[in-house]
This record gives structure tokens, C-alpha cells and sequence, in this order.
């Protein structure tokens, strides 16, 4: 007797997400639930898709995901979608809550898309994606510069007994509220300002810490001490951000790093790390300047530099190297600076152009020139540095405590979003993965790259009923052709959509059909072990 299912997929070759070998058949799926996975022969769905012999495996989470403000304006996220992400992971140091009404009015007032801000806590936030609708699942960290902004400013110092305590109690009340950890991005003004023993009792309460590291240059191997001791000292599992060494005198210490991160593991620490597949990353050009001259927000930082003697310092420090702080100046250098992203229409004539470009242009020096692109464009301004190994990103790739991410927004290569170039990894880092580095190179086995896409991902996050195909799981499938997935963005053309992904399904519903949108907006708030069924009050009235 046939038994009866919402959509079947078959006639594929199931990569189950554990990593072994695959195996020809496909999946049911009832209401937003996998039924069966195997031959299938004895189901029949009201909807029936013929994978044609491709492989069908878990939706890709991707790890470090900045769609916060683009699901706002693109709920479809096309660029993801289009790779076979069923997951956007954000949080990244700073998250969309819990905010204060001088937060609230920063981030619109950075936002170069510009939507209102209509929640308070992060719950709030992963609510109101839901409601508006999306197409991926999303998730959040909480961040550390958001708490400590919330309850200090974004001023130099550290917080006093209660004010530690209330950050503590701003980090549990966003874990009750589904948060998968606590997130640390310590380059970057406010977060630079923590010191270590703050960051152990931030991470406390949280389960999981994970980090842009404080340096991954110059201070590299002493940041990566820094880490471990959090992670040591509060309890907690830990991962790195985006791992990577910047600056071509720094190449050399991968070894090390691996090394000791390996060590920790075998000595019972529960480390981990993810990469995007570029050997560019990509910030704005705060990145370039010291933590110092933004102390107190943006608009403090924007007036600092626009006195003569504070720019003459801010010059110097940003031409010399330093393990003081991660100098993205000097690491790259202007040449390897790629302009991305201006608010100020009268500047986007620049994109795309490199700093050392702009400053011959405007004949100004290119510290003078990066300071005043700042000043004019009252954003941080968007910026790609080149300063990373092929080498070196291939060995991180072939690690097997390594997952994946793009590190970037989720677009649509239509509409508002081509006001600004951006980093190809917006729309290729999962199809470069599973192109360039699996078929191509065979950095890694198809099976393995798709373990490192789903499930390890989803076991770091303690993410229950996710990450798998197996019957009781999350209906989060894609169906791929692993002759033909590409990524097609470049660095000078970036709005193009990666192919070859043929089907995605999010929670039982189909997303992507034959390689089109479907238009469908079926994303979820996918919340951490610690959720207590509370999304915060704040915005209740929404409903």
C-alpha cells in the first residue's frame, strides 16, 4: 500500500550529512518533517520532484551570516538560496538586539538601506524576520559590543561591578530568548575595549563563545591565547571566525595555530572554526584606523577626524605596524584596498576603485584619503582587503573542524541592492566550496564538504533536529548538481547568483524550483538550547 507524502524527492543520490558514503534514493517529506530517506518506492507525494540523479543533502548553514539588514529589505535571499543556504547564522560581535533608543537610532542612521527599527530585544528582532516573512531559517548570537554598548556606550573602559552584571544579565535574557551564544568581534570599536576577564564573564551564561579573533596578523598567536583562555576559563564550547592569517609576514603561522588548536581538542576543549573561500575579506575602513579615535560611537570618531592635529596621529599610527591593534592599513595596503559601499550618492563613482586609485585621483595621501571618504560619507564605508594566502585557505578548508560561511548580506542581484558592489562571497562562498575546492581541486570529498555544511555546523550550535537527513528531522533540503555548481561573482562584477543548485526546500516548503525562486517565505526562527519559549516583551503588542 502506498503511504502518502506532501512532496517526495527522489531519484538522487543522498549525501545523508554524516559524511559517509552516499547512496542512491531520495526523501519524504510530510508537513515540515522528513518521512523516510532511502528508495521510496511505496511513496507517492502530492508534489513529486525528480532529482535526476543529483544529490540531495541537508540544507548548508551558513556560519556567520550579515542578512540582518537585507532580509529587511529582501526576504527571499536570493544569494544564499541560491547556493543551498536553509540557514543564516548572524550576530557577529554586534546583534540587532538587545538595543537602547541611541542604538536604535546608530544602526538606522549607518543603515545604508535605511528600515526602521521596530524591535528591542533580539528575540523581538528573529520574530519580526519571521513575521515579515523570509525564505532561510534564521539564527543569532548575541553579541558582546552589543551588550557592552547597551549598558556603557561605546566610550573606552571598563564597566564597574553592576555594570558587568547587568552585561551578564543582558546575555542571559537574550539566550532565554533563543540566542545561540555569545559573540565576540574584537577588532572593532566597542569590542576592542573589553578586556579578557570581561569577555570570560560575558561568556558565561552563554554555552558557546565564538570570535573574530583580536588579531588574526600581526598579534595572531598571542589573540588565539586570548580565546583559549575564555573559552578555558568560562566553561564554554568556542569557535573561530572567519579563521585566517592576514598579512603576507604572517602567512607562516598556520602551522601554529592549527597546531595549538588541535592540541586543545585532544586535551578535551571543544574548539572549532569556519572559513569563508576567499582570500579577501571584507570590513569598512574602521578596519584601517586605531580603536583610540572611535571611542564614543561614530559621529565622535567622524568629528575627531576632521581636527587637523588628531589626523596627523591617526596618519602616523595607521602607516606603521603594530601589534596594538589589528592595523587592516597596513596589513593590506592601499593598493589591496577595494572601495565597496558609499551611502553618499555624490561618492559612488568610487566604487570599485581602490583607496591608492582614490587618493592619486583626488591627490591627496591615502591615509588622508580613506579619513576623508569617512568624513563625506558619515558611514563606516564598505571595503575589501586582500590579504590572505590561496595556500593557506586550502589547508583551512581541508580541516575537518572547519565549517562554513560567507561572512556577508544575503541579496538579490535586482532593486536597491545594486546601488553598491559587494564581495563575490555574498553570492558564491558555498558553490566556490563545492566547485573550485571539491570537483576542481579535491581539497575535500563531496561527502565530507556536505558534513562540513550541515551537520557539523548544527551539532556546534546544539541545534536539535537540524542538519541531517533522517526521518523526524527538519524538511531543510537542498538538491545540487555537483558537475555544474559554480560560482560565477567576481570581485569587479559581484552581482551575479551562483548555479547549479537545482531544489531547495526550508521547513517542508519548496524555495528554489528548477533553479528559479518560487517566491515562497517559509524561514523560522531556529533558537538555541537555552531558549525558554520567551521572545522578550518588548514588541509583544506586534502580533
Amino acid at each position: 500500500m502506498a503511504r502518502s507524502a506532501d512532496l517526495v524527492i527522489r531519484g538522487g543520490v543522498v549525501y545523508d550529512g554524516r559524511g559517509g558514503q552516499p547512496h542512491e534514493g531520495g526523501v519524504a517529506i510530510v508537513g515540515d518533517s522528513i518521512a523516510a530517506v532511502g528508495a521510496l518506492d511505496d511513496w507517492r507525494g502530492e508534489d513529486d520532484i525528480d532529482a535526476g540523479g543529483n544529490a540531495i543533502a541537508p540544507g548548508f548553514v551558513n556560519m556567520l551570516s550579515w542578512a540582518t539588514e537585507s532580509l529587511l529589505e529582501d526576504g527571499r535571499a536570493q544569494s544564499d538560496i541560491r547556493q543551498g543556504v536553509t540557514l543564516e547564522v548572524m550576530g557577529e560581535g554586534f546583534s540587532m538586539g538587545p538595543l537602547n533608543d541611541a542604538m536604535k537610532e546608530e544602526l538606522q542612521s549607518q543603515s545604508l538601506l535605511g528600515h526602521p527599527v521596530e524591535w528591542t530585544t533580539l528575540g523581538e528582532y528573529l520574530e519580526h524576520l519571521e513575521r515579515r516573512g523570509v525564505s532561510p531559517n534564521v539564527a543569532s548570537f548575541v553579541g558582546s559590543a552589543t551588550v557592552r554598548e547597551h549598558v556603557i556606550g561605546a566610550d573606552d573602559r571598563a564597566p564597574d561591578v553592576a555594570e558587568l552584571a547587568q552585561m551578564q544579565q543582558l546575555v542571559a535574557g537574550a539566550m532565554r530568548e533563543g540566542a545561540v551564544g555569545l559573540a565576540a568581534a574584537l577588532i572593532y570599536a566597542p569590542a576592542f575595549y573589553a578586556q579578557t576577564d570581561e569577555l570570560i564573564a560575558l561568556a558565561r551564561p552563554a554555552g558557546m563563545y565564538i570570535t573574530h579573533l583580536r588579531s588574526e596578523g600581526d598579534a595572531l598567536l598571542e589573540a588565539l591565547d586570548e580565546f583559549v583562555t575564555i573559552v578555558r576559563s568560562a566553561g564554554v564550547r568556542g569557535e573561530i571566525y572567519h579563521l585566517k592569517v592576514a598579512g603576507r609576514a604572517n602567512w607562516h603561522k598556520l602551522g601554529d595555530v592549527i597546531d595549538r588548536v588541535e592540541a586543545e581538542q585532544r586535551a578535551g576543549l571543544e574548539l572549532t572554526a569556519d572559513v569563508y573561500t576567499y582570500t579577501a575579506g571584507a570590513t569598512g575602513l574602521d578596519g584601517a584606523m586605531p580603536p583610540w579615535v572611535q571611542a564614543g560611537g561614530f559621529e565622535a570618531w567622524r568629528a575627531r577626524l576632521r581636527d587637523a592635529d588628531t589626523r596627523a596621529r591617526v596618519a602616523a599610527e595607521m602607516q606603521q605596524p603594530t601589534d596594538a591593534w589589528e592595523n587592516m592599513f597596513e596589513l593590506a595596503g592601499a593598493d589591496n584596498i577595494k572601495l565597496l559601499a558609499f551611502k553618499n550618492e555624490s561618492l559612488r563613482a568610487l566604487t570599485g576603485k581602490t583607496l591608492a586609485e582614490v587618493a592619486a585621483q583626488r591627490g591627496t595621501t591615502t591615509a588622508e584619503t580613506a579619513m576623508d571618504l569617512v568624513v563625506e560619507d558619515g558611514t563606516r564605508v564598505g571595503a575589501a582587503y586582500f590579504t590572505m594566502s590561496e595556500d593557506n585557505l586550502r589547508r583551512e578548508i581541508a580541516l575537518p573542524w572547519v565549517s562554513f560561511c560567507s561572512d556577508s548580506d544575503a541579496p538579490s542581484a535586482e532593486g536597491r541592492f545594486l546601488q553598491w558592489s559587494n564581495h563575490p562571497r555574498a553570492y558564491g562562498s558555498f558553490a566556490r566550496l563545492l566547485g573550485k575546492y571539491v570537483r576542481e581541486e579535491r581539497v575535500v570529498p563531496l561527502e565530507e564538504a556536505v558534513r562540513r555544511l550541515t551537520s557539523l555546523p548544527a551539532h556546534n550550535l546544539r541545534l536539535q533536529g537540524r542538519g541531517l537527513l533522517e526521518p523526524g528531522y527538519a524538511a531543510d533540503v537542498v538538491v545540487f548538481d555537483p558537475a555544474r555548481i559554480q560560482d560565477h561573482a567576481t570581485y569587479d562584477n559581484p552581482h551575479q547568483y551562483a548555479t547549479g543548485v537545482e531544489h531547495v526546500v526550508v521547513n517542508g516548503t519548496v524555495v528554489l524550483r528548477d533553479g528559479d525562486h518560487t517566491g515562497a517565505l517559509p524561514g523560522r526562527v531556529v533558537r538555541g538550547p537555552q531558549w525558554s519559549g520567551d521572545p522578550g516583551t518588548a514588541g509583544a503588542g506586534e502580533r
